[in-house]
């Protein structure tokens, strides 16, 4: 059955603390690496030759003249970074340097320093290359460029060349460019007028062949045919008109001729007003009102009736005759409105097909006269452009490539700079074995402190055992080791709490890490106590006890349980007359599982009734199965796990197979913890040690314990109890 638990693995934070941990462990390697870095960069340092630098300072701007040019438009419109990064390219090309190269005659001056003869142009370029550095001088617009030599004066001489190379190059290169342009623009401005002697040429025999007048081609009014176009334009409106008031009165004429009488009577006055024919509707209207009332008196052939329906029968032919009348004017006046639109019509279209013919006719003339006038201008622009680009060529542009500051020789080397080099170095290397150390440390997954076990294994620490511990049984009850194995002792009897379990083994993942020296001096501080104890060396693989006490291994335990000797027989005295030891006695090669045996089971129960307490040593637990086999017979299981030893896996392996075989594991100890190197434990045993060490100085006279004591003391005789 698997009794192995599961837990939760706690989040792990980090305090500053932990990292001064880190430090102090690890401060060999901070130092080694510390001491390594920092002699290194001072020794460079001093090897290295003093290198002089030398900085020639320049303005630069982009095509600017020392006055305004003829043309009056700014020539440099502000700082451009872009710009600048340029031209510090430029002052670094081959162009620049090569042309330094050969005034300072640098293949023979550096072909003898390096006693290689003349070097070639392109080695020597690239070793200056390396010599200087361009950059931008801060907060401002100028340039440094900054030569770097073992020779100050080399150094400025250099820095001076190049500056002085780059202004003559620039001023060079826009005298070319400025040349080359004036060139193209004489070269231009001669085709052009060319080009307009024979557009002149042409203009004039087109006019003498048309018979265009000096004051018509003066006017500009050479297209202007027999009907000039303002005439043209009001009879284009006039006929517009005319055609207007044909359709409107068209449309009132068809209006009247279609309609009948009692309409026409009714609309006559709104299309053609008439005075006459207004009076006689007035009248015919009176009439009309009069013979109805009447009518409504008298009989209809009352003579009053009879007399007013003769005056509107009268009435209305007047009536219809001036109807007539007024529509006849009508059609007059349409037929007349409309032989003046035709009359127009005709006069505009003669008046345009004129002028069309006219135009047609001149039209050659005027494209001509257009481009020589086209060519003209032309060629006037041209000729202004050449007289503003000589003129701005002759202007002086001194500040195009200006050298402020002229290099000179420096007086201290700028490197290797000592102070810098080695500071950097003591930082460097500070950092660099800090850092290693924290490296060092990730790849280390060893327990390193009790939260790491507590953590990992989710089981408590019973206690922590300092570096460099001897035997409690020849250092004596003072040693000041003593009081983290009763601190132990303590944790253990509260994790027991029954007086019945009194069988403890202690049991480690590897080898080495502590558990026969651990279990030892806890027997030596039980039997200190005055608890009767028995420390069985079940170690079968690698037995240690004996070696201890300086006793013979030719009995022992494996003898007992091969039935070959009895208990009273196997048993042994020591020094403490409270501590018996059983050693592990010769294992035969035949007898590899004798601690499985129903013998061994026999012997626990028999120890346990006769001592308080019984200790039983074992192998590791990873590499053999007897220690598996005691964690399950014995009622209490301790793992010791040594600082800083095995990987954290290791040892949770360990106490997983120690749970998986029902063994009781009361808690951890820590083994061969360094308290000097980490504070971390140091409230463990530190205020003991500071007691033991007062208590000691306050009593001189008090034998001291130890190996002292031991050589002194008197011998005591192991030999066999029983």
């Amino acid at each position: 059955m698997d009794t192995t638990k599961s837990f939760e693995t706690p989040e792990a934070k980090l305090h500053f603390l932990d990292y001064w941990r880190i430090i102090r462990v690890r401060k060999t390697v901070i130092l080694a690496v510390f001491l390594l870095v920092a002699i290194t960069t001072t020794l460079v340092t001093f090897i290295l030759p003093p290198t002089y630098a030398s900085t020639a300072r320049i303005s630069v701007q982009k095509d600017a003249t020392d006055i305004q040019s003829l043309g009056g438009a700014p020539t440099y419109s502000g700082f451009d970074p872009y710009w600048v990064q340029t031209e510090f390219e430029k002052i670094q090309s081959k162009v620049i340097l090569y042309e330094v190269i050969t005034n300072l005659d640098l293949n023979r001056k550096w072909g003898e320093k390096f006693k290689e003869g003349d070097l070639r142009t392109d080695i020597t370029y690239k070793l200056l290359r390396r010599q200087i550095d361009v950059s931008q001088s801060r907060n401002t617009s100028l340039i440094e460029v900054k030569a770097f030599s073992e020779d100050a004066s080399e150094a400025a001489v250099i820095a001076n060349q190049i500056a002085e190379v780059y202004r003559k190059s620039r001023l060079r290169k826009w005298d070319e460019m400025t040349g080359k342009g004036v060139l193209a623009f004489e070269i231009e401005l001669t085709n052009r007028m060319v080009a307009i002697t024979n557009l002149q040429r042409d203009v004039d025999r087109l006019r003498e062949e048309l018979g265009i007048t000096e004051v018509e081609a003066t006017a500009g009014n050479i297209l202007a045919g027999d009907v000039d176009s303002d005439t043209l334009r009001k009879l284009a409106v006039g006929f517009v008109e005319a055609q207007a008031n044909y359709e409107l009165l068209a449309k009132q004429y068809e209006g009247v001729t279609n309609c009948g009488r009692a309409e026409l009577k009714r609309i006559i006055s709104t299309v053609a007003p008439d005075n006459l024919l207004n009076t006689f509707l007035e009248q015919l209207a009176i009439l009309e009102t009069r013979l109805v009332n009447m009518t409504n008196n008298y009989a209809p052939n009352h003579p009053d009736v009879r007399g007013i329906r003769d005056q509107i029968a009268v009435l209305n032919g007047q009536i219809d005759e001036r109807l007539d009348g007024v529509v006849r004017g009508l059609g007059v006046n349409l037929a007349s409105k409309k032989a003046f639109r035709d009359t127009l019509r005709s006069q505009l279209e003669s008046g345009k097909t004129n002028d069309v013919a006219q135009k047609n006719a001149r039209r050659p003339y005027m494209q001509k006269n257009r481009e020589l006038e086209s060519a003209q201008n032309v060629w006037e622009k041209l000729y202004m452009k050449v007289v503003q680009e000589k003129t701005d060529a002759s202007l002086p542009r001194s500040g195009l490539v200006e050298i402020f500051d002229q290099a000179e020789p420096d007086l201290r080397p700028v490197k290797p700079n000592k102070v810098l080099n080695i500071t950097l170095g003591v930082i460097v290397g500070l950092a660099v074995g800090i850092g290693l150390a924290f490296f060092i440390e990730y790849l280390d997954t060893s327990v390193k402190t009790i939260d790491d076990v507590e953590r990992a294994l989710q089981a408590p620490v019973l206690g922590v055992i300092p570096q460099n511990v001897g035997y409690l049984i020849a250092e004596g009850p003072d040693s000041p080791h003593a009081e983290a194995y009763r601190v132990l002792r303590t944790n253990i009897l509260f994790s027991l709490k029954d007086p019945k379990l009194n069988t403890i083994t202690v049991v480690s993942g590897g080898a080495g890490e502590g558990k026969s020296t651990t279990i030892f001096n806890l027997a030596t501080v039980f039997a200190q106590n005055g608890s009767r104890v028995l420390v069985v060396d079940s170690d079968l693989r690698r037995p240690s006890i004996h070696k201890i006490l300086k006793v013979s291994n030719s009995i022992g335990l494996t003898n007992y349980l091969l039935k070959q000797n009895t208990l009273e027989e196997v048993i042994q005295t020591t020094p403490l007359a409270t501590l018996d030891v059983m050693p592990s006695g010769k294992l035969p090669s035949s007898s590899m599982g004798v601690l499985s045996s129903a013998q061994m089971k026999e012997l626990i129960r028999e120890l346990k009734r006769r001592y308080d307490y019984v200790f039983f040593d074992s192998p590791p637990i990873m590499g053999v199965s007897d220690a598996s086999i005691l964690s399950s017979e014995v009622d209490a299981v301790m793992q010791v796990i040594q600082y800083r030893r095995y990987p954290q896996p290791m040892t949770i392996r360990a106490k997983q197979m120690i749970e998986k075989v029902g063994g009781n594991l009361l808690g951890i100890v820590l083994n061969n913890i360094n308290m000097a190197s980490d504070e971390n434990y140091y409230y463990y045993s530190g205020y003991y040690y500071d007691y033991y060490s007062k208590n000691e100085e306050s009593n001189p006279d008090k034998p001291s314990s130890g190996k002292d004591a031991r050589q002194d003391g008197p011998g005591v005789e192991i030999k066999p109890k029983y």
